[in-house]
């Protein structure tokens, strides 16, 4: 599933604006002001002097001219320093909250579903798995690693510029064996309930659903009875693909060190590790934690399972 940044994906765009209007509202600060105020200062002794001699000479001071006017006018910003002085501490609040803490994603395909609804706003948690340089997307703060049943964003392995989101389902070490649509996790078979068939709106299709708990992480999923386990068609080369069999029952991969196993909850409408590898660590973006707003349906918001 291929994220969509609300407002779009700016980091780097937003990055440049704020140090623009950083340069220019410092600039502003510790010398344009003060060159502003000097002049002011030299004006206000012309017109103090030249007042001072009018009255020596008996000439009446037009009191129409005011000091305080002369002054304001020549201490006024340009119009060019006052709005990026006033838009300085927004942006660097905004790029602060967005590379540090939360980041805002629309969820833009069925994926996800019945977890996350395409239209669904959603807050991605950027620290909890470590403070990460912005822009860079570079570590250099370890404070949790992802768990197995996390919602994580990354960075889509085959192309840095798109931001994905899938299910973690296997760390560093795992052995994942995935087959006849069933998961196993170090040979221990994860453990399926099954509910009421789930009807997928936008694709009007009716799927089998069931509660898959994910050692220990409870979540429903999808299954469409008529789709193979994985189209072996659709498997790309991908690093460390040598850690992985498939077969036409599903396939089975050993997870590398510093790299994840993902999947989507709609098991047979998604693009995930099956077919594409493991998401290294320094692909993360943070942990999907809350749906604050759907625009079709309000019902929604809520925290992510």
């Amino acid at each position: 599933m291929n994220l969509q940044v609300i407002l779009g994906n700016f980091a780097l765009i937003l990055f440049v604006l704020m140090v623009i209007t950083g340069v220019i509202w410092f600039l502003d600060v510790f010398y344009l002001a003060k060159q502003r105020r000097a002049a002011a200062d030299r004006a206000l002794a012309e017109f103090d002097a030249r007042n001072a001699k009018l009255t020596a000479d008996g000439i009446k001071v037009d009191s129409n001219i005011s000091r305080a006017a002369i002054e304001s006018g020549l201490l006024r910003q340009p119009t060019w320093i006052e709005y990026s002085g006033s838009f300085f501490p927004v942006i660097a609040l905004v790029f602060f909250l967005r590379s540090f803490l939360y980041e805002p994603f629309k969820i833009p395909s069925s994926s996800m579903v019945p977890t996350l609804l395409v239209g669904d706003l959603i807050l991605v948690n950027k620290f909890t798995y470590g403070i990460r340089l912005p822009v860079l997307n570079k570590k250099v703060i370890q404070i949790n690693d992802p768990q197995r049943g996390d919602v994580m964003v990354f960075k889509y392995p085959l192309d840095m510029s798109q931001d994905y989101i899938k299910r973690v389902v296997g760390v560093p070490g795992d052995k994942i064996t995935y087959e006849n649509k069933r998961l196993t996790v170090n040979d221990v078979e994860v453990k399926y309930t099954a509910l009421d068939d789930y009807l997928e709106e936008d694709r009007l299709v009716y799927n089998k659903q069931f509660q898959e708990n994910l050692t220990g992480t409870s979540h429903r999923i999808l299954n469409n009875e008529k789709a193979p386990p994985v189209n072996l068609s659709d498997v790309k080369q991908f690093p460390h693909s040598e850690a992985c069999t498939y077969r036409y029952e599903g396939f089975t991969c050993v997870v590398p060190q510093g790299n994840y196993f993902m999947m989507g909850d709609n098991r047979d409408n998604s693009a995930d590790s099956r077919y594409w590898g493991f998401v290294p660590d320094k692909n993360i973006v943070g942990k999907a934690f809350f749906v604050w707003m759907n625009l079709g349906n309000l019902r929604r918001i809520g925290s992510i399972q």
